[in-house]
């Protein structure tokens, strides 16, 4: 099943009331523990009617098909300022520059979100049961969270993460990334051409992957382009990389 509540969000312009969606098994038993994921990008997460392109990765009826047995947290993105709020650099670009807020997001979803998640449901807590995901932008937030709280997650699922956007500097973050960790990290084959030196950033951070000793997987998708048609399928493949039980 999928709530939905109201959540109020530190913004780059100020708290805003957004949606949090929240799915949880339908046969959820007593005493049962959840392992968790925050995924970012909450209106593109279950619903083709709140994605703004129509489209969305129908997260929870993959979940229930398998009969996953997790707690997803996924919260709206900022409407007006998704580049700022997504991105822990500051950067400029033609599709729009950011203020470099993705760090205090992620100070928000540690410090506040997730004690208040573990305080309502049965989650498991610790690292090794709780992950980021996301997509674009929120790929590239998954995978600095990663590098940046190893302490609190153990995995990310990065589809298309934006890595262009501070290609270096993201390296040198995933380098240090724990070699315990899991991580799922793609990219579209038409996507190639989107940025300038794509390919290289894709390169640095599949090189700062492999030093940091970390487990993961990379897959170019063959033809595949920037849309949640595409993330949604390649979704159960990206879910088998990941060794949680929770996802199986």
């Amino acid at each position: 099943m999928v709530k939905r509540f109201s959540i109020t969000v530190p913004a780059p312009a100020g708290d805003e009331e957004r949606t949090e969606y929240l799915y949880l098994p339908d046969d959820l038993k007593e005493g049962e523990r959840l392992a968790v994921m925050y995924l970012f990008d909450g209106q593109t997460a279950f619903f083709d009617e709140t994605a703004p392109y129509g489209e969305s990765l129908r997260l929870g009826e993959l979940l229930d098909q398998r009969g996953a047995r997790i707690l997803v947290v996924a919260v709206e993105a900022d409407k007006v300022n998704r580049m700022s709020e997504y991105s822990p650099f500051a950067f400029e670009s033609p599709y729009g520059n950011s203020s470099g807020g993705g760090r205090a997001h992620l100070e928000w979803l540690v410090r506040v979100l997730k004690p208040k998640i573990d305080a309502e449901y049965p989650t498991w807590t610790d690292r090794a049961h709780t992950m980021l995901a996301g997509s674009s932008l929120g790929g590239l937030m998954s995978l600095y969270g990663l590098a940046v709280f190893p302490e609190v997650f153990s995995a990310a699922l990065a589809f298309s993460p934006s890595v262009w956007v501070s290609a270096q500097e993201m390296a040198g973050l995933l380098k240090g990334i724990p070699a315990d960790c899991e991580v799922y990290f793609d990219y579209g084959e038409k996507e190639l051409g989107n940025h300038a030196a794509i390919k290289e950033s894709l390169l640095l951070a599949v090189n700062a992957l492999a030093e940091s000793g970390a487990n993961f997987t990379f897959r170019l998708a063959k033809g595949a382009v920037h849309n949640e048609g595409a993330w949604k399928r390649r979704l159960p493949a990206a879910l088998d990389c990941i060794g949680l039980t929770a996802l199986k």
